[in-house]
């Protein structure tokens, strides 16, 4: 995914990288409507989701999108996207080329949100983001 955004710069995404349980999943339950988008997305770039897996249900839930589990290492971080909502999450999202915060039922930790380039409700509408990126255009331009 190429976009060219006046007054953030150019992004050259290949990958996206999502925290599981608050982000993707509440409860260990995969939010409805999640998993459409991620296969969606996974035709133009790599998914790789990490987690603990708290609940046991991440790869069950993940049954079918092409995506790998996976903690996020150092290297290639400008042509990442991640999605997050944790405190566990600020450093993925801030050394990210483009960082997006999720505040939904679980709630987001304040370093975060700092640390990302936009905060979203629903993770639903961070992937829609992806999906629709004329909407980075409008929500990130100077």
């Amino acid at each position: 995914m190429h976009l060219a955004i006046p007054g953030f710069g150019a992004l050259r995404l290949e990958h996206l990288v999502l925290d599981y349980n608050g982000t993707l999943a509440i409860d260990g339950r995969l939010i409805a409507g999640v998993k459409l988008r991620l296969s969606r997305l996974a035709a133009s770039l790599g998914v790789h989701v990490i987690t603990a897996d708290t609940f046991g249900k991440a790869r069950g839930s993940l049954r079918g999108v092409e995506c790998t589990l996976q903690i996020l290492k150092r290297g290639g971080e400008d042509r990442v996207v991640c999605i997050g909502n944790g405190r566990n999450d600020r450093l993925m999202l801030r050394i990210a080329a483009l960082g997006i915060a999720t505040v939904q039922r679980e709630g987001a930790a304040v370093e975060a949100v700092q640390a990302a380039d936009i905060v979203v409700h629903d993770v639903r509408d961070a992937l829609d983001l992806l999906l629709v990126p004329r909407r980075l255009l409008a929500t990130l331009r100077r």
